[in-house]
């Protein structure tokens, strides 16, 4: 999650209105709720650890930000769908080099199927409207080699190809009728759009009604950010009423997408969450708000319901994050948006059962013989979300 997003981010994103039926179905994400799996940290647990974690806590759908050999293996046969990430750091090289794009198939991917169920390749991280525009040219022919790659390995029928956007993307987005695209990133969003709407893949963005609330806590009611109880806001040209600024966001896309051309494409929330701890600065961030939000999105994602303005169409989310990262730069937010504290235990309830108990100090001997026993029990799990 890059802190830039909100800086560039109109604080009411709403969004559009006709519910349409010719949406493109993709199989990358089962159900409603996933979580992201970031690995910024010393101290988290093993992934034959975190996947025990997962199976007890009945997730299925996990986006990961690298391709670690170890943590690949580690989610062979949990039947858990995982998006793995291709670095913003390798988009130049894999850009020009088609070969390079089939042998990072080959080698990150491949060899892990079908154990491990990768049912996608994120290719960069918020590249679009962030601060390096080369990245910006470079986006699209490095999509399109690893979609070529997967072709030529016989993967592309498998494993989707997807890139997720940050807020930074839009030009304005309130009212929602007036969400749109910046226009210095059209001429690489439109080939992008155009190339995935060919390949059936949804769009990803990255939505977080706590940046929102935090670049402007005076004029934005946290009741509206939090899911809970407010007056609401209503989009003047669309009349749609909006009880949470969640699913204003979640249309503001859909919108955008639909000054495009690409009404039908749908929406895939690719990392929300609202952070536990922050610095004097960042209103809001703080234990209770992290709860209230993630608890209120879960309740909300579990219903399988639509947006206002795509009531037919189950909005899917992936939460950021999974642990507290006590090695992520920046403020004091950016290392506490766990929904599990580094030992295990949960950071705050909102439905999952930790490996160690809450009051438990992180001991790794004690943990282990912990992560044992959940292991015997989710094994019989059935993962439901």
């Amino acid at each position: 999650m890059a802190l830039f997003s909100f800086f560039f981010f109109s604080f009411f994103l709403l969004s559009s209105s006709n519910p349409f039926s010719n949406v493109v179905v993709v199989d990358a994400f089962t159900g409603t709720y996933g979580v992201n799996y970031g690995k910024l940290a010393n101290n988290i647990p093993p992934p034959e650890s975190v996947v025990t974690l997962l199976k007890a806590a009945k997730i299925k759908n996990v986006r990961i930000y690298d391709v670690e050999p170890a943590t690949l293996r580690a989610f062979s046969g949990s039947e858990i769908e995982i998006i793995v990430g291709l670095g913003n750091e390798f988009l130049r090289d894999i850009s020009v080099n088609p070969d390079r794009a089939v042998q990072w198939v080959k080698e990150n991917v491949e060899p892990y199927l079908p154990g491990t169920h990768i049912a996608g390749i994120a290719v960069g991280n918020e590249i679009l409207g962030g601060g390096d525009p080369e990245l910006w040219e470079v986006l699209v022919p490095a999509v399109k080699n690893v979609h070529n790659a997967l072709e030529r390995v016989g993967l592309s029928g498998r494993v989707e190809v997807s890139s997720p956007h940050s807020e930074a993307v839009f030009a304005t987005t309130y009212p929602p009728s007036a969400g749109a695209f910046k226009e210095s990133v059209l001429p690489y969003m439109t080939p992008l759009l155009e190339f995935f709407a060919q390949i059936k893949t949804p769009f990803y963005i990255n939505a977080y009604p706590f940046l929102a609330y935090m670049s402007d806590p005076a004029h934005i009611d946290v009741k509206y950010a939090l899911f809970e109880s407010n007056p609401g806001i209503s989009d003047p040209k669309t009349k749609l009423h909006y009880d949470n600024m969640f699913d204003a966001q979640v249309d503001a896309a859909y919108f955008a997408l639909e000054k495009m051309g690409y009404g039908g494409m749908p929406v895939i929330v690719s990392e929300t969450g609202w952070a536990s701890k922050g610095d004097e600065s960042e209103a809001g961030a703080n234990l209770k708000n992290a709860r209230t939000y993630n608890l209120n999105l879960r309740k909300r994602l579990l219903k399988r319901k639509g947006t206002p303005y795509r009531p037919k169409v189950a909005v899917r989310a992936y939460v950021f994050a999974l642990f507290n990262e006590n090695m992520k730069p920046g403020p004091t937010s950016e290392r506490n948006f766990g929904l599990f504290k580094a030992d295990g235990s949960v950071s705050y309830d909102v439905g999952f059962t930790g490996l160690v108990p809450s009051s438990s100090p992180p001991s790794s001997s004690s943990s282990c013989v912990i992560y044992a026993a959940a292991a015997a029990a989710a094994a019989a799990g059935v993962l439901v979300f």
